[in-house]
């Protein structure tokens, strides 16, 4: 019941643990919008090893949506882990890492995708605090705080001069994904942060874009225990690029 190209234009990779509720309707909407796109597409599901089920709604969406694909993780590993393994597993030429909330709007797709369609970049990524970027809902106080602070203690010594490292929709080449991800080690939160400082350090040109957001207020946010997890995994990551252990292709275990 699940098909794909053999190799896609686009893959949209969602990772998903205990979205039952807010997954189907992100679903829905992927597909209604890229159906209306001249590309050949897939979506791909990655299930972190979800207590409910996310499973059983991806596998009845996939009656329905053509191309929906269902990735299982098992057991939960992490986000990270997550994304990693549907970006290596994922055929598109393109491959866009979307939260399963839909928090960006599947209309904003063209937006990011546009550096690397114009040869502008391999890497794009979206951004709350760019140029363009605007949203309906104001986000929580303490949302913007942990963003703020999160950006703030790493962006320096890791990922100088972006200034959204953390907002889940970005967009990489085939070349970029497989690159990236083969040598990524960390599985939480800070996923993002790897990827792009290994990014910079090897060379690939990223664009940051503004897109449009809105914020789900059934977010999983810890503000505090959640910004020390980023913390320790910056940590390890400085830790990581000094010894020299992403100088070579790691394993794509997870």
């Amino acid at each position: 019941m699940s098909h794909s190209f053999p190799c896609v234009d686009l893959s949209i990779v969602v990772p998903a643990y205990n979205e039952e509720l807010r997954l189907p309707p992100t679903l829905d909407r992927l597909h209604a919008f890229l159906a209306s796109q001249p590309l050949r597409y897939e979506i791909v599901v990655v299930d972190d090893g979800s207590k409910d089920k996310t499973c059983d709604v991806v596998e009845a969406a996939m009656l329905r949506i053509p191309y929906l694909r269902l990735v299982r993780q098992l057991p939960n590993a992490g986000k990270g882990a997550a994304v990693r393994r549907g970006m290596l597993s994922a055929t598109g030429q393109i491959r866009v890492m979307c939260d399963a909330d839909c928090s960006m709007p599947p209309e904003q797709l063209p937006r990011l995708l546009a550096p690397i369609i114009d040869g502008r970049a391999e890497i794009s990524i979206g951004s709350r605090y760019a140029e363009g970027a605007k949203t309906d809902v104001k986000q929580p106080a303490y949302r913007v705080l942990w963003s703020r602070l999160a950006n703030k203690v790493i962006q320096r010594s890791l990922v100088p001069g972006i200034r959204d490292t953390q907002c889940g929709f970005k967009a990489f080449t085939a070349e970029a994904a497989r690159d990236l991800f083969k040598r990524a080690t960390i599985n939480g939160w800070a996923f993002d942060l790897e990827i792009l400082a290994l990014a910079i350090r090897r060379g690939f040109t990223i664009e940051e874009v503004g897109v449009e957001w809105k914020d789900d207020n059934r977010s999983r946010i810890n503000p505090l225990s959640d910004l020390w997890k980023v913390i320790k995994e910056a940590l390890i990551i400085r830790k990581n690029l000094k010894r020299g252990l992403y100088n070579t292709a790691l394993p794509a275990a997870v």
